[in-house]
């Protein structure tokens, strides 16, 4: 199927299942936050309690990216080489490794979680509610890790119906559990915590239950958890990218938490968590139309059909990119109703609004830069992958956040500001290299030169 059906048809086929699994995906944090943001009495500062949190939620979201974001391209290239059994050496390398992964990281969590909110720019209003909240899902990061993990190697298989249903059971979890544990038990915080650790539990049930069945191409066996350099480290450099990309948003939040709430108090910090969830959620189809193409990107660029790889591109070039010209122009527009979903003040509706538009701003071009740096990552091009995002954090976003500010009258406009200016920069460079790197890989495919 994956080399052989029309790649228009299978794109839909593919996209499809992966962007509404990312809605759904999404749902498990923007749940959580509206039913927090609705709190009697205390729902603002709850809100920007848990916004705290969501730094730490993307550094244990970005080592699961680390590992299976990495592994199931290089499982597609495999099974492109019709190399089951390495691809299945992958599988089970990625999934013994999380293991490993999800140990630490809920040790660490567990142990220094307060230190980390008040670093992550908690202040003494919020940090009992970002507190709470930390505590109770620390306790699930196995399930985060491998739902998150393994789900991707369910995708690279071209079983994208699957991966959804994997999320939509969890999601729907969430969603009926949140009220009952927030209002009906009382529970507040650490019940939409302790909600999303049990939806997360049941997705990762059933994806472990798909992978070790009859109707997955690639199975998880004992004897390959034991994690192999070999298998695993090239893994781990092809995952890189995506980690920085998304571990980097942490150290962007904290940088940004900070320089808020010097600049403008609570209210900015809890406006930046709107922002940051309707960009998250903005986005989210691109991300599950550049993941649908993946699997035909890897599998067609490890049999080395060079046409296929080309109009895959392209086609995922154009939907990406009208996506985010079409979404550009509703956030423009219509700010205020993306902002009312996550809260019904009305002072922080008319502030995260006006913020919204210029935070935004350098949205429209953001399709270009997702089709190349998924190209990148499944083509196995971990240096370029890695420079993308490394340029667009650290080399731009991270200073920008403390220069533009200098510049203009409004310090808060200023911290905002640094967003749109470092991604039509980044857009551009991205562009830039892709041309160079994409023309090079075709190259080697088209000459026959072994993919490694």
């Amino acid at each position: 199927m994956l080399g052989t059906a029309p790649v228009g048809k299978l794109l839909f086929r593919l996209a499809l299942p992966t962007v509404v699994a990312q809605l759904i995906n999404m749902l498990y944090n923007v749940i959580d936050r509206i039913y927090i943001g609705h709190m009697p009495e205390v729902g603002d500062l709850a809100l920007t309690g848990v916004g705290v949190c969501m730094p730490i939620i993307m550094i244990v979201s970005a080592f699961a990216a680390l590992v299976g974001s990495g592994g199931a391209p290089r499982a597609s290239i495999f099974m492109g080489k019709r190399d089951i059994e390495s691809a299945e050496k992958t599988l089970g390398g990625c999934f013994g490794l999380q293991i490993i992964v999800s140990i630490v990281l809920t040790l660490v969590l567990l142990i220094w979680n307060r230190d980390l909110l008040l670093a992550f720019g908690a202040s003494e209003n919020t940090i009992g509610f970002a507190t709470e909240y930390m505590s109770v899902y620390a306790i699930g990061t196995v399930f985060v890790q491998l739902t998150l993990g393994m789900n991707a190697f369910i995708t690279a298989q071209g079983f994208t119906k699957i991966s959804m249903v994997s999320v939509i059971v969890g999601a729907v979890a969430n969603i009926i559990l949140d009220p009952i544990f927030i209002y009906g038990f009382d529970m507040g915080v650490r019940g939409a915590a302790l909600a999303t650790i049990i939806s997360q539990a049941l997705s990762c049930a059933w994806i472990i239950a798909f992978l070790c069945g009859r109707k997955t191409v690639l199975r998880l066996k004992p004897k390959n958890f034991i994690p192999n350099p070999k298998i695993v480290l090239p893994c781990i450099a092809l995952g890189t990218a995506t980690f920085i990309m998304q571990a980097s948003e942490s150290v962007i939040s904290v940088c940004f938490n900070s320089s808020l709430l010097k600049y403008g108090g609570d209210i900015a910090v809890g406006a930046m968590t709107i922002l940051t969830s309707v960009m998250q959620f903005a986005l989210l189809p691109t991300q599950g139309i550049a993941q649908g193409a993946q699997p035909i990107l890897s599998y067609n660029y490890g049999a080395k059909n060079a046409d296929r790889v080309k109009h895959t591109y392209k086609l995922l070039l154009t939907v990406c990119l009208a996506y985010s010209v079409t979404v550009w122009v509703a956030v423009m527009v219509f700010p205020s109703v993306f902002v009312s979903i996550f809260t019904p003040d009305a002072e922080l509706i008319s502030f995260a609004s006006k913020a919204l538009r210029i935070y935004y701003g350098g949205m429209i071009l953001f399709g270009i830069q997702i089709a190349c740096q998924m190209t990148f990552v499944s083509l196995g091009n971990a240096a370029s992958s890695v420079i993308v995002a490394i340029v667009r954090k650290f080399v731009l976003l991270l200073p920008l956040i403390y220069i533009v500010p200098s510049f203009v009258e409004n310090k808060t406009v200023g911290v905002y500001m640094a967003e749109p200016i470092a991604d039509i920069i980044a857009v551009t460079f991205t562009a830039i290299l892709f041309v160079f790197q994409f023309k090079k890989a075709l190259k080697k495919i088209e000459t026959n030169e072994q993919v490694q």
